[in-house]
Formats: structure tokens, C-alpha cells, sequence
């Protein structure tokens, strides 16, 4: 059986050798193993994360058996976290299932009803030896069942933020500077300075989510001013896309040509894709060789 890392192991190594580790978004065998085969190749550490609606696509038990047999094949360290949980029970059953890390969003609520749920499912996991991930603010755009409109919208205030991981114990946080998630339209606004005081007050690793789309001077901005964990889902679903949208103008009706009807064919150009995606990430983040130092 593959032991997965948590995520508070790997992001602590990051934390303290100034790189941010990338979490990207699984939601079939194929996103799997592009994730597993950039991780080998770029020797980078790498978390493997999971929404709900990936879970309700896939089924929590294949999601995990999928993940754990790739990770078989691999040195490198792996966690293997659920993303924007959305209560107790979706976090106590991937505990239970073999995750090594959750998050859990309640971000939507009130700050106290927040810490209350936060430290509850952090006190929880780590009595399983699992680590916990919570968001504090709230981002615009649409990540599977959470949706933000910019009216509702609001950043992380840097004092609530050394409060709320003080109070909730969560090993990591997931604090809002103005970024969003899906694709940006416009010229993404990121609160550099906001992030630079939220890491002057917080000790655990900090997250960015909806990193997607970023321009690759604000991703390396980030990591300078304090970023150890990055989300990408976005960009791999856009790669894998626009690999398969390619083959079909190619062959846009199955002909005596085998490839035009054979699904490994058409998968395997979109495993490629989201795998050279994958691979441009961790360099951009500088996990890239870093895996054999993490391992320890």
C-alpha cells in the first residue's frame, strides 16, 4: 500500500527551502497519471487533490485506488488532499478512505461559525495523523459547488488571519488577496502587500488558490512573499481540451484511420497535455528537483 505524505510535511519543506509545491486537481485515471508522470520527471514534490464533484464523478474508493497504484511507481513525495470540503462528514469520510490531508471551506460563513467548523475538523484529523487546510476571505468565480459573486467577494484581514490559525490549529491557510477562481477577466489584481503582512503574522505554510491563468510574474511574486501551496485545476482541464478539440478537427468522423476511433489514442493526447502543463508549473514554482531534499 503507498503511503501518502501530508501535506504539512511537504509544504513545511517548502516553507523553509522558499518554493511553493503545486496541488492539482484530479478527476479521472488519465489526470492522475499526467500528474504522477510531470512529479517523476520534474523530481518535484506534488499533491494530488480531489473536489467533491470529482469524487461524486469518480467514487471516493476508485479515486483513492487510482491514486494510491500510480503513486506506487514513484519516489517522489505525494499527499493526496481533498479540495473546498464542504463540512464534517465529506472530511471524516476521506480520512477514512486514505486521504492525508483536507480542507475544509467554511469561509462562506461567519468568522466564529468558521473557527468553531474549521477547529472541529482539525482536531479531528489530527487525532487520524492527517493534515487540515482552511480558507479565510472569499473568492470570486466558481470552484464545483462553491460559487462567489464579486459582490460578496472579500480579502483576508491579516490579524483575523494569526487569530483564526491560532484558534483552529489548521496546518495550513488559504488566505484571500483578490484572486479567483477559473479564468481572470481582466488583468488579475493581486494584494501583494496584503500577502506579505499575513505572512509576517502566520506561522503555517499559506495556499493560493485559483492560481490558474495567473500571469507567471504574479505566481513567482507569490512565491517571494510567501506562497508554499498552489491550486491549479483551470489550466490542466484547458489543456486536456484543447489536445482532444485538436484531434477531432483532425478527424472530425471516425474513418478506416484506427487512431479516429481508438479512446487510448485520443486520452493518451490529453494525458500528454495536462502533463507538459503540470511540468511548466513546478518549474514556475521552483519545486522542480526538490523531491529527494522533501523526501527526508
Amino acid at each position: 500500500m503507498a503511503a501518502f505524505r501530508t501535506t504539512k510535511h511537504i509544504l513545511i519543506h517548502a516553507l523553509e527551502h522558499g518554493y511553493a509545491v503545486g496541488a492539482f486537481n484530479i478527476t479521472n485515471l488519465e489526470s492522475i497519471q499526467a500528474a504522477i508522470m510531470a512529479a517523476k520527471t520534474e523530481q518535484a514534490p506534488i499533491i494530488l487533490q480531489t473536489s467533491e464533484k470529482a469524487i461524486g464523478y469518480a467514487g471516493l474508493g476508485q479515486m483513492v485506488a487510482m491514486a494510491r497504484e500510480e503513486t506506487k511507481r514513484t519516489k517522489v513525495p505525494v499527499a493526496l488532499h481533498l479540495d473546498h470540503g464542504s463540512g464534517f462528514a465529506a472530511a471524516k469520510a476521506c480520512i477514512g478512505a486514505g486521504y492525508s490531508s483536507v480542507m475544509i471551506d467554511a469561509s462562506s460563513l461567519p468568522f466564529p461559525d468558521n473557527v468553531a467548523l474549521t477547529r472541529r475538523v482539525s482536531a479531528y484529523a489530527h487525532t487520524k495523523g492527517i493534515s487540515t487546510e482552511a480558507e479565510l476571505g472569499r473568492l470570486v468565480g466558481v470552484e464545483d459547488k462553491v460559487k462567489v459573486s464579486e459582490r460578496d467577494a472579500f480579502m483576508a484581514d491579516p490579524a483575523k488571519c494569526r487569530e483564526f490559525v491560532r484558534r483552529t490549529r489548521c496546518d495550513a491557510l488559504a488566505p484571500a488577496i483578490g484572486n479567483v477562481h477559473g479564468l481572470y477577466y481582466g488583468t488579475p489584481k493581486l494584494d501583494f502587500d496584503r500577502l506579505r503582512e499575513i505572512r509576517q503574522k502566520v506561522t503555517v505554510p499559506l495556499v493560493l488558490h485559483g492560481a490558474s491563468d495567473l500571469p507567471a510574474s504574479d505566481i513567482r511574486k507569490c512565491v517571494r512573499d510567501g506562497i508554499q501551496k498552489i491550486n491549479i485545476d483551470t489550466d490542466i482541464r484547458i489543456a486536456f481540451t484543447e489536445a482532444v478539440h485538436s484531434f477531432f478537427r483532425r478527424f472530425p468522423r471516425v474513418s478506416h484511420t484506427r487512431g479516429s476511433y481508438d479512446m487510448r489514442t485520443i486520452l493518451n493526447l490529453g494525458r500528454e497535455a495536462m502533463t507538459a502543463t503540470i511540468r511548466k508549473k513546478m518549474r514556475m514554482f521552483g519545486a522542480s528537483g526538490k523531491a529527494k531534499s522533501a523526501t527526508k
